[in-house]
């Protein structure tokens, strides 16, 4: 098993990556502080729920605790308001108190909404993260929690840190194969800001990564988590540094709201979003071989690098000027300088990101 530590004071909590740990989900709870006496609340979604909940809720009732369960609809449209007042219906009428947790079962989406419910219900109880996608191992690490309105991704949240991440690899057997490839985006976008080295290996181990080698996918993850929960260890509330994590998330996050949550999954946006930055990058007198390299590290994980032509770019600049990066008139860009370093550029004129949306949907670039 690989332990990582995040480092918050005493908020700090460890993130555990494995085979097999959910069948001891009983003793994880325990070392976390949750009391038998006080029900759980296990959050997941129509597509793992059918998978590991029932096993789960076995483990957690053979130990004395009292489980109930919600089972939301999966997908990204899932992460409402609407479905979160369902969550917080649940959790009501289970009578969950103070010393009650909430446990995320599920990737990226069921984590938000289950964090958000966990930060909210009575001002806040104990919340634990038990991802079962690739994706969630960067939504997992650093307290972010939300649920997104219909104008903006995640404007509705907080910063909301869980008491352990419990990462089973064996959950990630079952991905469709797309799924791996969309969470391993968040996975090279940690080498891309902070690790040359590690952002190469992932293309080269691309196809280790994407057919599932367990000493590949648990070094990958065990490094990605590592530099993230440095990040988050020095800036938790994106204060500055922590911003860097937004790479290709401005672009990225537009064409989420612009598609309806559904058409992209968030790596796959987020892949493109990438793309976009590196083309920017070069706009902004960057080396060109950043944009190269960075398309190529995404499309040997299987992952797009091109906008649709039908996606307008009037809809995709007023998605982004709902974003939480747009301040005060000026839009706010984390662009490489080079292959494993980032940097934050807070005033990029709007023409400019014209010019990079036009020609994400091109296939050849201009040089």
């Amino acid at each position: 098993m690989r332990t990582i530590n995040v480092d918050l004071g005493d908020r700090s909590y460890p993130i555990l990556i494995g085979s097999g740990l959910l069948k001891d989900i009983a003793h994880y709870c325990a070392e976390a502080g949750f009391s038998e006496r006080s029900p759980l609340l296990v959050v997941s979604d129509t597509e793992v729920a059918p998978r590991y909940l029932p096993a789960l809720e076995e483990a957690l009732r053979s130990h004395g605790y009292t489980v109930v369960s919600h089972i939301m609809t999966a997908g990204e449209a899932s992460k409402s308001l609407a479905v979160y007042e369902e969550v917080m219906t649940t959790a009501i009428q289970a009578g969950l108190d103070r010393n009650s947790a909430v446990l995320a079962l599920g990737g990226g989406v069921v984590g938000d909404l289950a964090g958000f419910v966990a930060a909210t219900y009575m001002r806040g109880i104990g919340f634990l993260q038990i991802p079962t996608t690739i994706l969630a191992h960067d939504s997992s690490v650093g307290g972010k929690v939300a649920v997104n309105h219909p104008l903006a991704k995640n404007m509705i949240g907080a910063f909301y840190q869980p008491s352990m991440v419990l990462y089973d690899l064996d959950t990630l057997r079952t991905l469709p194969a797309r799924q791996v490839a969309s969470g391993l985006a968040e996975v090279v976008k940690h080498g891309l800001l902070v690790d040359k080295e590690f952002a190469y290996w992932c293309r080269d181990h691309a196809e280790e990564l994407l057919d599932l080698n367990v000493e590949a996918l648990g070094y990958a993850l065990e490094r990605g988590c590592a530099i993230k929960a440095d990040v988050v260890g020095n800036d938790e509330r994106e204060h500055g540094l922590r911003a860097i994590l937004n790479l290709g998330h401005t672009i990225g996050h537009a064409i989420e709201a612009v598609g309806g949550y559904g058409v992209f999954l968030h790596g796959e946006a987020i892949a493109i979003g990438m793309a976009g930055s590196a083309l920017l990058a070069a706009k902004l007198g960057r080396d060109t071989s950043i944009y190269e390299d960075t398309v190529s590290m995404l499309s040997a994980l299987s992952l797009p690098v091109r906008l649709p032509s039908e996606y307008d770019e009037d809809e995709l600049m007023d998605a982004m000027m709902h974003d939480k990066k747009f301040k005060e008139g000026k839009m706010t860009f984390i662009v490489p300088d080079s292959i494993g370093s980032v940097s934050i550029v807070n005033d990029v004129q709007e023409s400019l990101v014209r010019e990079v949306l036009a020609e994400l949907k091109k296939e050849e670039r201009p040089w």
